[in-house]
């Protein structure tokens, strides 16, 4: 029994000798070996069988792997071929770049297998989380007793990552499991101390993950998923229009190349104030905006909507777009993050009705508060995530709940009394009551859809 000790364990770890029977003849050198930065760090073998798709090409990864092997004389010998995103070598094995996708990974023998940047990869909330590839690889492992290696700048205080540390790493963590953690320098010593102090400079939550290999503190959970199913209309799909119902939509507009355009309807139901959500639109990436625009106008039309809100997305594009099928576009006044802080609020008190719909779920769930250098919470998708429809969900929100915000009779109820009016005029007149009458015809043909407003 051999004993491995680093500084950043926090703990002496019993290593188990490798069988050599079991992983060829191959000394797989498992250790990153190069900066996202572009700062040249120790030379070493990286074989990533996962990949976190934050935006690194399978096949430069695969670039990595076979300069590590065409540095070393003796590796250099193994090479047999190389291919797109996969380096064969002479003994059977191959090192391969997959993405991390649970369908993709199954059935399949690894006799190591490294998940890069896994703390960037979708929790549970998402239709492809980090538990169900890791757990689509491990069978992959059992056969050989190869290692399964997590390797990745901290983020946020959740996913597989953060449970593996919170349960293993230091003295009472699972003999079986090595979890260590350390700043850039404890790895790589001749990173520059200068790059980091700039970096905490610039934003130091942000330098204490990257560089500093801590656990952000400033990220956390926007909205717990009982909140959002507890709104949740089960197996409503959408519905459909009712004539004397008022509508109203929002509209997250895309340019086709990689958001999503996403449309929501929806109305305010009058009796419980709760604003419900009658339809949800998304299209998905390439598309042409033009097409996508006469399609949610034709949709609009049919809900007896002429008018649109959307974000501020390229100036005067959509208001040209959905100008051309007569409706009009209206830009919302407020941010995304402020479109979400309205919903949370309709969430938590259950004042809004959503659709059964598993994107929207998932998107909501997986939205991320964190504290900006100002000290004002931003609210936004995680890295790697989407908010689309979402966002349309939120401004829909934001739209219809407020629509009627301003408005109310009480100033016409009798008996009332204005308490900054002089006290001759506080009483209403009772030769009011006619107006009194009109005002509450008026209303009642606003809610109900008899009278359209501007």
């Amino acid at each position: 029994m051999r004993h491995l000790v680093l500084e950043p364990l926090a703990r002496d770890i019993p290593v188990q000798p490798a069988d050599s029977r079991q992983h060829g003849d191959v000394l797989l050198a498992l250790v990153r070996v190069s900066d996202r930065d572009g700062v040249d760090t120790r030379p070493g073998l990286e074989l990533p069988n996962d990949l976190a798709g934050v935006g690194i090409d399978c096949n430069e990864l695969a670039d990595y792997a076979e300069a590590a092997f065409r540095g070393s004389p003796i590796l250099a010998q193994l090479i047999e071929a190389r291919t797109a995103g996969e380096l064969r070598l002479n003994n059977g094995i191959t090192v391969e770049v997959r993405a991390a996708d649970f369908r993709r990974l199954r059935g399949l023998t690894f006799i190591g297998c490294i998940a890069d940047e896994v703390a960037f990869w979708m929790n549970e909330e998402s239709s492809n989380p980090d538990a169900e590839i890791l757990n689509a690889v491990r069978p992959g492992l059992a056969t050989t007793g190869g290692p399964l290696f997590l390797i990745s700048s901290p983020y946020a205080r959740k996913g597989e990552l953060w449970r593996t540390y919170k349960q293993h790493y230091g003295p009472g963590g699972d003999a079986a499991i090595l979890v260590a953690q350390g700043s850039s320098r404890d790895f790589n010593s001749t990173l520059p101390q200068s790059v980091i102090n700039r970096a905490y400079e610039r934003d130091s939550a942000s330098a204490a993950a990257k560089y500093g290999g801590e656990f952000r503190r400033d990220l956390e959970e926007f909205v717990s998923r009982e909140a959002v199913l507890a709104c949740v209309s089960p197996a409503v799909l959408e519905r459909a229009r009712e004539y004397y119902k008022v509508y109203h939509a929002f509209t997250d507009p895309s340019g086709g190349s990689s958001d999503s355009f996403t449309l929501a309807i929806g109305h305010k139901d009058i009796a419980t104030k709760v604003m419900v959500v009658d339809a949800v639109r998304e299209a998905k990436p390439p598309f042409s905006p033009e097409a996508v625009t006469a399609e949610f106008a034709g949709l609009l039309r049919s809900y007896g909507i002429s008018k649109v809100v959307g974000d501020r997305y390229a100036g005067e594009w959509p208001k040209e777009q959905f100008g051309k099928f007569g409706i009009r576009y209206e830009q919302s006044a407020k941010p995304k993050s402020d479109l979400y802080i309205d919903l949370l609020a309709a969430i938590n008190s259950r004042r809004v009705a959503l659709l059964d719909n598993g994107k929207l779920i998932n998107q909501l769930c997986s939205l991320e508060r964190r504290v900006a250098r100002s000290g004002r919470d931003s609210i936004d998708h995680a890295p790697g995530a989407h908010d689309d429809i979402a966002n349309a969900v939120a401004g829909l929100c934001a739209a219809t709940i407020n629509k009627y915000g301003g408005y109310t009779l009480e100033p016409f109820q009798p008996g009332y009394v204005d308490p900054d009016a002089e006290p001759a005029q506080q009483q209403l007149p009772a030769a009011d009551q006619r107006l009194l009458d009109y005002y509450r015809a008026l209303d009642f043909g606003f809610r109900y859809g008899l009278i359209r407003g501007l």
